[in-house]
């Protein structure tokens, strides 16, 4: 079953009104989208802190990895190409990060400011086969570019 995207976009515009840190953003975002669906195991950032290098940011379930280079993974292919990925099986996935050996599937959405820097990417893993759609990641793009709109880039990447 689907989060009801609409309350969930309310919700986390209620709470962010006027914020503009970056981290504290994240870590919002971060909390309301892993309670908001059972398919969510692990829900986090990855921050781009320059170099081509993400870095783990505010985070829900088991640990994540500290640092994935824009050239690997599914995390890195998000933010090298600017692209969401949607990937039903991360097995088949080439160069896939095995950050927890429980993910079978996994959606990543890149992030921007007004400004169009990429702040970094919002990574979403479940234990199930498969478990993400176009609406999903639809739903998710708006709340993302609706909250981090304002962001402040951070300095220092």
């Amino acid at each position: 079953m689907m989060p009801d995207y609409n309350y969930l976009a309310k919700t986390i515009a209620s709470l962010t009104d006027g914020e503009t840190d970056v981290v504290s953003l994240m870590a919002t975002v971060t909390c309301e989208v892993h309670h908001s669906d059972d398919r969510f195991h692990w829900t986090g950032f990855y921050r781009n802190v320059g170099h081509e290098t993400l870095k783990i940011g505010p985070y829900q379930g088991g640990h994540g990895c500290l640092v994935i280079p824009f050239s690997r993974g599914v995390c890195g292919a998000a933010a090298r190409t600017g692209q969401v990925q949607i990937v039903a099986d991360v097995e088949a996935f080439p160069g896939h990060i095995a950050c927890s050996s429980s993910t079978r599937s996994e959606l990543v959405l890149p992030v921007w400011n007004e400004s169009g820097n990429l702040l970094g990417v919002f990574d979403i893993d479940s234990d199930l086969p498969d478990a993400f759609n176009e609406q999903d990641a639809d739903a998710l793009m708006r709340i993302l570019a609706a909250t981090f709109s304002d962001a402040k880039a951070e300095s220092g990447g």
